[in-house]
């Protein structure tokens, strides 16, 4: 059975709201969250970009049995892994040992404020297997110095350390990605339902590990809301990540996707209140080898009633899967 998790899309909607709305996720029987780490939304019209680390130690108070991961958190440019490792650690002691850490080599439109530049691709995942080695060291504990190609640590060490060290997740969307991955990580990460992802992280010591899936979709008993909501406000989603790794804010993105029509983003993303619908789109997950999915609710104003129907509806059918 695949394990049905809910999104904290920090794009679409504030810090308390985005607390509140995992308060209902819990209550509505989601067996895990995740939450996006933004500083900027993907387009004008989602809205909201507040600081994903302080949303996460709030609801770890405000809930009490959903696990929590970061979906996903880049650990190179914006945040330094020594400092990330130290976030981690500190969230997994707050939520009783119920957090796991999801990294990525991240996006353009979140790193490039701190003023470093945007590497290429290639360059941006040796930051990332470097970062890695990093975060394990500090897990493992005792002091860490490190002198390497991207990153320095100087007798660094974690004083709050859990019993249990969280575990990391690798996002990947292509081969290199996936060896990564499965070099390092304990669990996979990805967005679309190709199977390759997940037959490359098994090929470099992936398997039997967990492998996380997210999909978004546009609950609405009206459908023709539910689509042009999700064309206003997830469009940006169709361009790829080839494309969507790349720009830099969110004009970017509403000028690549001026062309998309609500019907193309229809087709990707399930709208409506049709349960059959939205199985179906979940069970190329299934089918590809995903063990869990997490849904993205669009629209910051629309979670409530998701939370309502999923917990009558949505939820029983999927856990059919």
């Amino acid at each position: 059975m695949v394990r049905i998790g809910y999104t904290m899309m920090t794009e679409q909607a504030g810090p308390r709201e985005l607390v509140d709305h995992l308060v209902g996720a819990e209550r509505a029987g989601f067996d895990f969250s995740v939450i996006s780490d933004h500083f900027f939304p993907w387009l004008d019209a989602q809205g909201h970009a507040p600081y994903a680390w302080s949303v996460l130690g709030a609801a770890a108070q405000a809930t009490r049995e959903i696990p929590l991961m970061t979906f996903v958190t880049c650990p190179t440019l914006r945040y330094h892994p020594a400092v990330v490792a130290q976030k981690a650690a500190t969230m997994q002691i707050l939520s009783g040992g119920r957090f796991r850490l999801g990294l990525g080599s991240g996006e353009n439109l979140n790193e490039h404020v701190v003023g470093a530049g945007w590497p290429t691709a290639h360059v941006r995942l040796e930051m990332l297997e470097e970062a890695l080695g990093i975060i394990r060291s500090l897990f493992a504990g005792g002091y860490v110095s490190h002198h390497g190609t991207h990153f320095d640590v100087e007798d660094a060490k974690l004083w709050d350390l859990p019993e249990h060290p969280p575990p990391i997740g690798v996002a990947v969307s292509g081969p290199r990605s996936c060896q990564v991955a499965g070099l390092h990580a304990d669990l996979v990460i990805a967005t679309e339902a190709k199977p390759e992802l997940l037959r490359q992280f098994d090929e470099y010591g992936g398997a039997g590990k967990p492998r996380v899936g997210q999909l978004p979709v546009c609950y609405d008993p009206d459908r023709d809301a539910a689509v042009t909501r999700a064309h206003d406000q997830f469009r940006w989603a169709l361009g790829g990540w080839g494309v969507n790794a790349e720009l830099p804010g969110p004009a970017g993105f509403t000028q690549a996707a001026q062309h998309t029509r609500p019907e193309d983003v229809a087709e990707a993303v399930p709208c409506g209140d049709d349960v059959e619908v939205f199985v179906d789109a979940v069970r190329p997950y299934a089918e590809a080898g995903f063990t869990e999915v997490a849904l993205i609710q669009v629209g910051g104003d629309r979670q409530e009633p998701f939370l309502h129907w999923a917990e009558s509806e949505l939820l029983p059918a999927l856990r059919q899967l």
